[in-house]
């Protein structure tokens, strides 16, 4: 039988548009993840009998949480829950099986890039009945409730055991243990050409993929060696672990670093490919050569024929505001809509479900399509893979004809990351007080044509969202573009885009960071940024 528990509000419990991540002992807080729960449950209606979706990235606290989770659903009154095998479930593959059971929604657990360990992060964010991440007004209503609850309820009964497939009763709620790889390798399978990836790869085409200890690897163990050929070898770090071996699994050329070591070193692979903590990010790297995220998503729009799924073509793009330009161009050279939205993957969702968008991406490593409701590290690996498997050209050249044909869009990011809030926060006051002094004067050798704090209205439901970043914009299409990221869980992290839009293709091979040295050397002149925060170089440059 359910029981009522007390419990109490806190004052930190807002979920953001990741959801809610706090270091382990904060949940660990008794209660903490209880009154999260039974508040979302609360703002939640019409679920009695219906099935709920529960998994995470395996990191510390996961299988606690998730026994948690599974008590509380049963004496709150859902029918059926479907738990990942282990207590796994990659992100995407979470939106997968969502969508594909018909379920209610679903409770993933991971911070997603985030460290892990018992003095790391961890996090949890509801995701609705069409796969993706929950709308303002729900994780608002969260918020709200979970300053006013007073108990909550929990069924009393063994823990289920996760390590078998198997079906399980806690009262009137059946507990089914899933294998969380099957349905999405199926998926993938019905998406690309696998007999051509495997031919691709039985003739000689080398690869390496370093799930960096985190979710993806019994989904590239699956996918990338048993159903496509790859060698156990060009697999790494594909035993999830809680602390993600040590490491911070985000696949850019910092974190990813041996990864990055191999792929410009001596007999360096054809290809190569990372994920993130929860799967839903990727790094594409080819032979001594980095693809940009942006550049990514561009290659992946203009090539989406050579996809089966994407074979009959695909309805529009979107990527966030501070992503480049560079899928604009190929949007605009093949005559379809292209959206840029706010940061934050629940705006593409509404696009897709309304049939405007079937790509989209933004440019922290994040690309997806309309088969989920979340971005998908592996699908963009196995999308390159098909690519590469139907062009039968290497990374570099495919990218440099694709410069060629489009033009080039210099662009990087610099992150600023632990910086005190009060700090960080002054920064962006101070950049935005210069925007009415900024218009019509020449910064980096360059016109400002107009600055602004970037607002959006969605053309599916007409709302509105603003505030979502500092925009500089420059008569030649030129971008300096300043936000702060809420996805760690201590200070702030300065993220500072920079981008120029270059169409003359003998000048596509200058380093990126050398092409934006103006902009980089008068966007910090600008933001003060030695000054205010003691930084005399970027945490992480992408």
């Amino acid at each position: 039988m359910p029981h009522a528990h007390p419990t109490q509000p806190y004052d930190d419990q807002r979920p953001g548009t990741s959801g809610l991540r706090k270091k382990v002992k904060h949940f660990q807080q008794k209660n903490y993840l209880h009154n999260f729960v039974q508040s979302l449950f609360d703002v939640l209606d019409g679920y009695a009998g219906a099935t709920l979706v529960v998994g995470g990235d395996g990191r510390y606290f996961n299988r606690e949480a998730i026994q948690i989770i599974i008590k509380m659903a049963a004496a709150n009154g859902f029918g059926r829950l479907l738990v990942g095998k282990g207590g796994i479930l990659s992100t995407p593959a979470a939106s997968h099986i969502i969508r594909k059971h018909g379920a209610f929604g679903g409770l993933i657990l991971s911070a997603s890039h985030n460290p892990g360990g018992p003095d790391a992060d961890f996090g949890i964010k509801y995701n609705c009945g069409n796969g993706g991440p929950a709308p303002e007004a729900i994780t608002e209503a969260i918020f709200a409730r979970s300053q006013a609850i007073t108990s909550y309820a929990m069924a009393e009964g063994e823990d289920i055991p996760l390590d078998t497939l198997g079906s399980h009763q806690l009262g009137a709620m059946t507990i089914e243990v899933i294998d969380p790889v099957a349905d999405y390798a199926d998926l993938m399978e019905s998406l690309f050409d696998f007999d051509a990836i495997r031919d691709l790869l039985a003739g000689g085409f080398t690869l390496l993929f370093d799930a960096m200890h985190a979710v993806t690897g019994p989904y590239a163990v699956e996918i990338l060696h048993r159903r496509l050929g790859a060698t156990k070898e060009s697999l790494l770090n594909c035993t999830p672990k809680e602390d993600f071996g040590g490491g911070h699994p985000d696949p850019n050329l910092t974190y990813a670093k041996a990864l990055v070591d191999r792929m410009f070193g001596d007999r360096a692979p054809d290809f190569g490919a990372a994920s993130d903590g929860d799967g839903d990010r990727n790094m594409v790297l080819g032979n001594h050569f980095f693809v940009t995220p942006s550049d990514s998503l561009a290659l992946l729009a203009a090539n989406a024929e050579c996809a089966p799924g994407y074979r009959d073509g695909i309805a529009g793009v979107a990527r966030s505001m501070p992503t480049s330009g560079a899928v604009d161009q190929v949007a605009k050279a093949l005559g379809m809509e292209c959206f840029e939205t706010p940061t934050g993957w629940k705006f593409f969702g509404n696009l897709m479900d309304a049939g405007r968008v079937t790509l989209c991406g933004e440019e922290s490593f994040g690309t997806g399509s309309n088969h989920v409701r979340e971005k998908d590290g592996l699908w963009a690996v196995l999308f390159w893979l098909n690519i590469l498997a139907a062009r039968r050209q290497s990374v570099a050249e495919i990218v440099r004809r694709h410069w060629a044909r489009f033009g080039r869009n210099y662009y990087s990011r610099h992150d600023y990351e632990g910086v005190e809030s009060g700090v960080a926060h002054d920064l962006m006051a101070h950049i935005e007080g210069q925007f009415a002094t900024l218009r019509g004067t020449t910064l980096a050798g360059r016109t400002v044509r107009t600055c602004d704090n970037f607002s959006y209205t969605d053309p599916v439901d007409g709302s509105t969202s603003s505030k979502q970043g500092l925009r500089i914009l420059f008569d030649d299409g030129a971008r300096i573009i300043f936000r702060l990221s809420g996805t760690g869980t201590v200070g702030a992290t300065i993220r500072i885009y920079f981008e120029a839009f270059e169409p003359d293709k003998n000048r596509h091979n200058l380093d990126a960071q050398s092409a934006l040295a103006d902009l980089i050397a008068a966007a910090s002149e600008l933001a003060e940024l030695r000054s205010r925060t003691g930084r005399s170089q970027p945490t992480v440059i992408t």
